[in-house]
């Protein structure tokens, strides 16, 4: 459940455009795949395409889109604003350095994924010549995982969205062995098929009712799912 574009500095909310590999009880086979996070504001249950937009720091905080500091939302253009302002839309629940393939999961309540790419002054602000700035401004590549300050929260279980897969969410077949996540409300484009009932190590560990394994990743890497 998982192309990416860049605007020069800018960060991104990536799209998920990819389905989850899965394995039927009747013997479909796994296929790798990465899932990649949607933004928020997508309805419940489909995630939206991939949108690229542009830094704007804002100043707030000694790291840009540090934990606990919020964002604006738009489909071009997310800025760094004061948690308590209208602008704010939603708040980062955990930062990394590097991309999402190569760091740390986000946090299962994660809504979606802001992809933050690095950014140099123009200028040689420090003054020592080597034109780097030495952090005044600089901001380097990363992600930061945010939460939408107000529903819905397409990151909690059921909900058909966020960028991990988790106990509690609905997925329907997408073909090719694949699965893909919807919301198990029915309030989705597509109608929920299987819901996740246990996370666990390995198949043989999954109840005898269990009609579809989903791979969740984590220590936990195996999703029983029953047949709605």
């Amino acid at each position: 459940m998982r192309g990416r574009r860049s605007m020069g500095a800018g960060w991104r909310a990536g799209g998920v455009g990819c389905a989850l590999p899965v394995l039927l009880a009747a013997l479909l086979a796994l296929t790798g795949c990465r899932r990649a996070p949607g933004p928020a504001g997508a309805g419940p249950g489909e995630r939206p395409t991939a949108a690229a937009a542009s830094t704007l720091p804002s100043g707030y905080g000694a790291v840009f889109l540090g934990v606990g500091e919020c964002s604006s939302f738009g489909t071009t253009s997310f800025t760094e604003v004061p948690c308590s302002g209208e602008r704010a839309a939603a708040r980062v629940i955990a930062r990394h350095e590097g991309t999402p393939g190569d760091g740390p999961a986000c946090p299962p309540a994660t809504d979606f994924v802001l992809h933050i790419s690095a950014q140099r002054p123009v200028s040689d602000s420090d003054g020592d010549g080597d034109g780097d700035g030495d952090g005044d401004g600089a901001i380097g590549q990363g992600y930061a995982c945010m939460r939408n300050l107000e529903p819905p929260h397409p990151g909690d279980p059921g909900g058909g969205g966020g960028p991990r897969t988790v106990v509690g969410d609905c997925v329907y077949g997408a073909g090719r062995g694949e699965v893909r996540e919807t919301a198990c409300d029915g309030t989705g484009k597509r109608r929920p098929e299987y819901k996740v009932t246990r996370a666990v190590r390995s198949r043989d560990q999954c109840p005898s009712s269990t009609a579809l394994y989903v791979q969740l990743g984590g220590g936990e890497p195996v999703g029983c799912a029953r047949k709605l």
